[in-house]
């Protein structure tokens, strides 16, 4: 099972995910970025990349598609927080982007 990020590693584990847009969400122990594609077809490709990743490792985004945007909030609910699935799945999001 997942565990919550500790306050020691935190920091180390979201810094690379900062520098790349990610961001914190107010209010909650959560990222979210926003993905934006050449039309939709690149942003369901994209969708669909992460979908066999999210199901291999049993870990689900929270996410929505407008035409060529991905917004996708990442956060672990069994944990109550960010956990290394998040940071895991938010830097194979970044490289299938």
């Amino acid at each position: 099972m997942a565990q919550k990020l500790d306050d020691s590693t935190r920091d180390e584990h979201l810094a690379p995910l900062m520098r790349a847009g990610w961001e914190m969400v107010e209010g909650r122990d959560a990222i979210k970025k926003t993905f934006v594609f050449g039309d939709f077809t690149e942003a369901f490709a994209f969708m669909t990349g992460t979908a066999l990743w999210a199901e291999k490792w049993d870990h689900h985004p929270e996410w929505s598609n407008v035409y060529k945007t991905v917004e996708v909030t990442l956060t672990t609910h069994d944990v109550g927080g960010l956990s290394e699935l998040d940071i895991k799945l938010a830097s194979k999001m970044d490289n299938l982007a």
